[in-house]
């Protein structure tokens, strides 16, 4: 065994090694007499399910007739190959020169990605959300006095115009979202949306009570009590 690929091979366990079983990395011989038999050393060939003694890959053929016709080589680097079950690897492809500057040797690097792409389309499904609007408030808030804020700007844009230009079938409207969304479980949350929408405490109760369901003017009442929290 010639000194290069005996280097070659201590580099190819290297990588190997530091990448781990998902790494495979392959040597080919350029300049050999059998096109059928390239591959002189491989590490994790289970990636690719290739074997010393095995052929080329489509990009080995093609730099073999590239020499042959006096081509230039150009290395890459960091691209994306697919295997024949479907697994994706990210690829990386060098040529190696002998002591008579004359290519010989192909390094190869095949590391086997599918488990990072399939993580990545998940994550991607995960982070699509609608686009934030005025009518799209977070669920998610501090304190109950921000979300009372959040749940009377939604009842608002619900109607869509300000308190000021709603008639009074408008405003039972926005009270029962309210309502609905539990806002009236909240402290004290009563005197806000009455101040809010221009109406007495008793109006509110009222516009509550049109609604038909028994028990929202207790509901009411008892958020305006020191004990709620």
């Amino acid at each position: 065994m010639d000194i290069l690929l005996t280097n070659l091979i201590q580099i190819a366990d290297g990588i190997a090694e530091e990448f781990g079983v998902d790494c495979e990395v392959i040597i080919h011989d350029l300049q050999t007499e059998n096109l059928e038999e390239t591959i002189v050393y491989i590490r994790n060939g289970h990636v690719t399910g290739r074997k010393v003694g095995d052929g080329p890959s489509r990009i080995v053929l093609r730099s073999i007739e590239a020499l042959e016709r006096g081509e230039p080589l150009t290395e890459m680097r960091g691209y994306q190959t697919r295997t024949a079950d479907g697994r994706y690897l990210k690829s990386t492809t060098m040529y190696i020169k002998d002591e008579y500057d004359e290519y010989r040797y192909i390094l190869g690097i095949n590391f086997d990605i599918t488990a990072l792409v399939g993580a990545r389309k998940s994550l991607q499904n995960l982070e699509t959300i609608s686009p934030f609007n005025e009518e799209t408030e977070s669920d998610i808030h501090l304190n109950v006095n921000d979300l009372l804020d959040s749940l009377i700007r939604q009842s608002e844009a619900l109607i869509g115009k300000p308190p000021a230009q709603m008639n009074k079938e408008e405003k039972i409207r926005a009270v029962r979202f309210l309502d609905d969304a539990g806002a009236f479980l909240i402290t004290r949350s009563g005197d806000k949306v009455s101040e809010y929408y221009g109406i007495s405490k008793f109006t509110l109760y009222s516009y509550i009570d049109k609604q038909g369901k028994g028990g929202y003017t207790k509901t009411v009442k008892k958020t305006d009590s020191k004990k709620r929290a």
